[in-house]
């Protein structure tokens, strides 16, 4: 199967809306929650991977601290509050495991955030902007990634969005589970040409 190396905007409009039907659980302490995430996650042999900053709208402003870690199996994804949470060891075993992999795209960025929460060692990540390109895919973004591959459209709308408010609104928690969710699709679909 061959893609194309680029999508125009008006393309990607065209397209339907990618939708995660699966549940999603928000983790911000070491309760049932925690435990069970981490039981569900180290079963997989794929997972989605993605993560949520404040942005920063002032300029030269220093960047605001990582405040989600959001990891997708098929059909459910957990949403880690690191600014409550913290990075336990637990979630690092995940992190540094070889056998799991975490799918997500410009990793390198994500892990170097990660890594002021708690020093792990990284190991079994697939960027998806490396991955693509063997495939031709010029593009780098996981909207227009995702509507190449997938042909599905993800929704932006909620990327500049407080992803430290104290309380996450439904469209946050969906964008951010679409977002590590639709990563792990891709992979999957990538892999099985």
């Amino acid at each position: 199967m061959t893609f194309p190396p680029h999508i125009a905007t008006e393309q990607i409009e065209q397209l339907p809306l990618a939708d995660f039907k699966g549940d999603i659980t928000v983790i911000d302490s070491l309760g049932e929650n925690y435990r069970r995430a981490l039981e569900t996650l180290g079963k997989e042999k794929v997972i989605g991977f993605d993560t949520e900053t404040k942005p920063c709208f002032i300029a030269h402003a220093p960047k605001n601290r990582m405040a989600l870690l959001q990891l997708s199996t098929e059909d459910h994804a957990f949403i880690f509050r690191l600014q409550q949470l913290g990075l336990p060891n637990g979630l690092c075993s995940i992190l540094s495991n070889p056998a799991i992999i975490k799918v997500g795209a410009a990793v390198r960025d994500d892990i170097n955030g990660l890594n002021t929460y708690a020093n792990f060692t990284s190991r079994g990540f697939a960027d998806l902007q490396t991955l693509a390109e063997k495939f031709g895919i010029e593009e780098k973004s996981v909207r227009k990634m995702s509507a190449i591959i997938l042909g599905v459209r993800v929704s932006k709308s909620q990327q500049l969005s407080n992803w430290e408010s104290s309380r996450l609104t439904d469209a946050q928690l969906k964008y951010a589970a679409i977002d590590a969710w639709v990563c792990r699709q891709m992979y999957l679909k990538l892999m099985s040409i």
